[in-house]
């Protein structure tokens, strides 16, 4: 870039996408003078759907403003919880994060995900015709203009990712509703009507299932559960806190 010259001021929340030498206050950029500023902040590396605000010497501006020369910039985080207009709130997840998605099933969250990698184009276009939030850690996917919106993950924690996601989208929990193999609804079933699904030991040990709508799968309170329980008594516990 060769143009006016601005200083960009990243917020501390958004360091992790930028160089050191960006982390201190407003410091220098050289712009082509053509360039929208949202395109000249992706190019220091921070996803635009990781930005709440642009603000220009004290006032806010769209992303398609054209910086000029002596203007200071401040790149804001989005603002949480973060509300996503034009469909409900429901997220697609990428082949990195089948822990982050099974819990979020668990917790009633409408939640698809892909176990294969079926490359950024088709996993944008999916968010796009499904009006899904795309969640991942590839920056380069979170840059396709044709998703329908997206997020950053932040951490490579299942622990984290989930707290991150519930406490910046703050979507609606429904424990125990959703199947966490596929994503449909479930069902009460009787111990006749899943019968043949269940070894003999499980038969005799338990007399309580459920079964979901979609895939058919039969579940039960077995040795798992109350590793289960607790993820969703945090989630609970996390949103009552919010409230």
């Amino acid at each position: 870039m060769n143009g006016p010259e601005i200083r960009v001021e990243v917020a501390p929340a958004l360091h992790l996408f930028v160089p050191a030498a960006r982390r201190t206050g407003a410091t220098p950029l050289t712009t082509d003078g053509v360039s929208t500023l949202g395109h000249v902040i992706e190019s220091l590396g921070v996803p635009l759907t990781e930005v709440g605000a642009l603000v220009v010497d004290g006032r806010e501006v769209p992303v398609s403003h054209v910086p000029r020369a002596g203007e200071t910039v401040s790149v804001r985080p989005v603002q949480r919880p973060q509300r996503v207009p034009g469909a409900p709130l429901r997220f697609l997840l990428d082949v990195h994060l089948g822990t982050l998605a099974r819990r979020l099933r668990l917790l009633g969250v409408d939640t698809a995900y892909e176990s294969t990698d079926i490359g950024d184009a088709a996993l944008a276009a999916r968010s796009a015709a499904q009006k899904r939030v795309m969640l991942s850690r590839d920056r380069g996917l979170l840059r396709r203009r044709e998703l329908f919106a997206g997020a950053f993950v932040y951490s490579t924690r299942p622990d984290d990712q989930l707290h991150d996601v519930l406490d910046r989208f703050a979507p609606d929990l429904h424990p125990w509703t959703r199947c966490t193999a596929c994503n449909g609804l479930m069902k009460d079933a009787t111990k006749d009507e899943v019968a043949d699904q269940l070894e003999h030991g499980t038969q005799r040990t338990y007399d309580v299932f459920a079964q979901c709508t979609d895939c058919g799968r039969v579940y039960w309170k077995g040795a798992h559960h109350e590793q289960l329980e607790a993820v969703v008594e945090r989630a609970l516990s996390m949103r009552a806190q919010g409230d």
